[in-house]
């Protein structure tokens, strides 16, 4: 097998090609955030609206990447992986020159379908070309990739926007793209598909339904008054019937699209939980940040993708630390420490005002990204210690499933909570907005300002109700992040430590992406 792989010619440019898919894969998930409210003003779009450009993408991932490996076996991985890169640069373009909110969505969600391939595929290749002895530095060449990207992300797209267009954050995809594409075409060993397989289009039709109907209902529910009206009500119902037809078929099929046997696995199954509230807060914490960071702090684009910056700079140091630590003590005490630092750093975020000091923002969005890089890595150990070998690959699209369903969940309700408890509480402090209120009377400069009669003061008093309203809205958000942080530490108790000695199996590394 050694043998087989030393002979693979041109590896250098394979993995170079390969690590470069990933990094662009990682990238777009982060890439637009800084630039949503940008976006919002070009294409017309209210605050919760714009968040499609986020769940879209991540929504159409989720989906697709479950049959990823039958995929490969079907059509051979150099073809689909050739085939994905092309899809993913081209739709990339798409996205750049979307005119309206409608075209983004639905070119995000084709950029979704392409890109869930990516990082599966890559991995897969970085495994085949390289010998089992090279296969560790294979993996942290390759992980590298996948942690560059959220950590590049906020400020490259930051400065793309600043200096040029929003629309730049998507172009960037096309040298990087034609170049990764040209070098597979080349260089990429030939590999054959299996035309007899035969695909679960059941499990993957109601599975696609389920997770379909649920991102749809939370995308729509707050511009639709939720449950008054019949199209949530109708997403809702698709939605749970998706999930119930898929849970009864992958119980009673012979061949099921996910096999039943993973969730016989109380340390996988427990990860999986903890998988998808950890996801949560891994993207919907950023989506948060940067609109906070631009609207009511006032920072110019390119500061705000700076001050993002450093919290993956602490996730990635704490999943190089992690790793070290997890094989020497229980993973489950590392994973309470990085669910404790989540927690804390949301509890200081509910203190925060426009006029923080950028260095306190700093120091909690570090203790935010470690957090997560004390979570994840132990987490594998973990969930995939006591897995059966022959199952492995199937758990780790489970995770990178879950992992993304959590994501688009996270973003969708916050999103939906901030602008509901926005209006909520602008009405609340609108309120108090009376001639009764002494603040107004009397014949000072303020009142002046302030007065509600004059067209200039009523403009000026809606802003400073509107801002007051959008800080506390925030907290509530961090508030309810922290409350589905907290519980996954009971998770924690279900699991079972790992025998000494043992580690991540290198199929969970597709969780990390």
């Amino acid at each position: 097998m050694s043998a087989t792989h030393e002979r693979v010619p041109h590896r250098l440019i394979i993995t170079l090609c390969t690590v470069g898919a990933t990094l662009m894969q990682a990238l777009d998930q982060t890439i637009a955030n800084v630039a949503l409210p940008y976006m919002q003003g070009s294409l017309s779009a209210t605050y919760d609206e714009i968040t499609w450009v986020l769940t879209s993408y991540i929504t159409a991932a989720a989906i697709m990447t479950a049959p990823v490996g039958w995929l490969a076996s079907r059509f051979g991985r150099k073809y689909l992986f050739i085939t994905c890169l092309i899809g993913f640069t081209g739709t990339s373009m798409m996205c750049g020159a979307a005119q309206s909110l409608t075209q983004m969505v639905a070119f995000r969600l084709m950029q979704g379908m392409f890109g869930a391939a990516l990082v599966p595929l890559s991995q897969s290749t970085m495994m085949d070309i390289y010998p089992a002895e090279q296969r560790g530095k294979a993996m942290a060449i390759w992980g590298i990739g996948v942690m560059v990207g959220p950590i590049l992300g906020p400020t490259l797209g930051g400065y793309l926007t600043e200096m040029y267009n929003w629309r730049y954050v998507f172009y960037i995809n096309l040298p990087f793209g034609i170049l990764a594409t040209l070098g597979l075409i080349f260089f990429m060993p030939r590999s054959f598909g299996n035309f007899n397989l035969r695909f679960d289009w059941i499990g993957f039709g109601v599975l696609s339904l389920g997770i379909g109907g649920l991102q749809m209902m939370l995308d729509r529910g707050q511009d639709q008054d939720w449950f008054t009206s019949t199209e949530v009500i109708a997403e809702a119902v698709l939605g749970g019937l998706g999930i119930y037809l898929f849970v009864v078929h992958m119980i009673t099929a012979k061949k099921p699209f996910i096999p039943v046997v993973l969730f016989k696995d109380r340390n996988f199954s427990a990860g999986l939980v903890l998988m998808a509230a950890t996801g949560t807060i891994l993207v919907s914490s950023s989506s948060l940040m940067a609109p906070w960071l631009q609207n009511l702090a006032n920072y110019p684009v390119e500061a705000a993708g700076l001050i993002m910056a450093p919290r993956g700079i602490g996730t990635m140091t704490a999943m190089l630390t992690g790793g070290r630590l997890a094989t020497r003590m229980d993973p489950r005490k590392l994973m309470a420490v990085g669910i404790l630092m989540l927690a804390w750093s949301m509890w200081e975020m509910t203190g925060w005002t426009p006029d923080i000091a950028p260095w306190t923002i700093i120091v909690t969005i570090v203790a935010q990204g470690a957090g997560l890089g004390f979570v994840f890595l132990p987490l594998q150990i973990l969930a995939f210690a006591t897995l059966p070998p022959q199952y492995r690959t199937d758990g780790a699209s489970l995770f990178s499933l879950f992992r993304n369903i959590g994501a688009a969940v996270g973003v969708s309700v916050t999103s939906a909570v901030l602008a509901h408890n926005t209006q909520v509480l602008h009405e609340s402090i609108g309120a108090a907005v009376t001639p009764f209120n002494r603040a107004l009377q009397g014949g000072g400069m303020v009142s002046h300002a302030w007065n509600p009669v004059q067209a200039h003061g009523a403009a000026v008093m809606d802003q400073i109700v509107n801002q007051q309203a959008q800080i506390t809205a925030y907290i509530d958000d961090y508030w309810m992040m922290i409350f589905t942080t907290l519980p996954s530490l009971l998770l924690l108790l279900l699991m079972r430590r790992p025998k000494p000695g043992a580690g991540a199996p290198v199929e969970a590394h597709a969780a990390m992406d």
